[in-house]
């Protein structure tokens, strides 16, 4: 299926990898939660490790594992963009801060 973010890419995101998020048992409920921290982050940074990954943070309250940030990490490529992962977390992780609400 394909997403749109914040800034209007189109970011694909794969059954393999959905399949993945869903090992996840928090994140089986919450998969619409990644169009949503996608298309309105709180901050989106760099990753430190990973000069073509973007981390998508938007913060959530009330969640059953307690208020937490869902980080939606995505691969820009040259004509392609995808997630490869998400999941639930404490903070956000230091980088280069590549836009903020």
């Amino acid at each position: 299926m394909n997403l749109i973010d914040y800034a209007g890419n189109v970011i694909r995101l794969t059954d393999e990898r959905l399949a993945h998020i869903k090992e996840h048992p928090e994140m089986v409920i919450n998969t619409a939660k990644i169009n949503e921290a996608l298309a309105s982050p709180d901050i989106v940074v760099k990753s430190k490790t990973d000069e073509e990954a973007r981390l998508y943070y938007r913060y959530y309250e009330g969640l059953s594992i307690g208020n937490k940030y869902l980080c939606v990490v995505v691969k820009f490529k040259e004509a392609d963009a995808f997630v490869v992962t998400a999941y639930f977390t404490d903070s956000i992780k230091k980088g280069d801060v590549i836009w903020k609400k």
